[in-house]
């Protein structure tokens, strides 16, 4: 029974690697935390992203978090975690907690780097403290920087 508990543990673990193979918060971040140099205009923080900043969603991503933090403690090592979950619990705990961010994030060996454009200098503030609360993050190297105002 146990054998086949881990063989389908094993299962959704891989598919839900290969499922964040790119963890951004928005389809428009950076593909990767190399480019940070097109900083994209920043779009009026009144039109946040709702599904993200969402009482009910936020919550969940925060379930999501924890659930997998579960899953991994029963596996073994608690600080011991796979770059793939790392990336995707960050990016979800950016998403919930920053608003129009344009972030990516890459995880190697528990160093995570946080590469795009928040809107204001408080959400960029916000960016490492929030990863650090990721069981597993050893250190993060911030590159994401403000967005450029929007002119009108």
């Amino acid at each position: 029974m146990k054998k086949i508990a881990l063989l389908l543990l094993s299962g959704v673990l891989i598919v839900s690697a290969a499922a964040c193979n790119n963890a951004k918060t928005t389809s428009d971040a950076p593909n990767s935390t190399d480019n940070n140099g097109q900083v994209p205009k920043a779009e009026n923080a009144q039109t946040a992203q709702s599904d993200a900043t969402n009482d009910v969603r936020k919550k969940q991503m925060e379930s999501d978090i924890r659930a997998r933090e579960q899953r991994n403690d029963a596996g073994g090592d608690q600080m011991k975690r796979a770059d793939g979950d790392l990336e995707s619990e960050v990016r979800t705990k950016l998403e919930a907690n920053i608003p129009n961010g344009k972030l990516t994030v890459n995880s190697k060996d528990g160093a995570v780097t946080v590469a795009g454009t928040v809107p204001v200098q408080a959400q960029l503030a916000k960016v490492e403290p929030l990863a650090k609360e990721i069981k597993g993050v050893k250190s993060v190297a911030v590159k994401a920087t403000v967005a450029a105002p929007v002119k009108k």
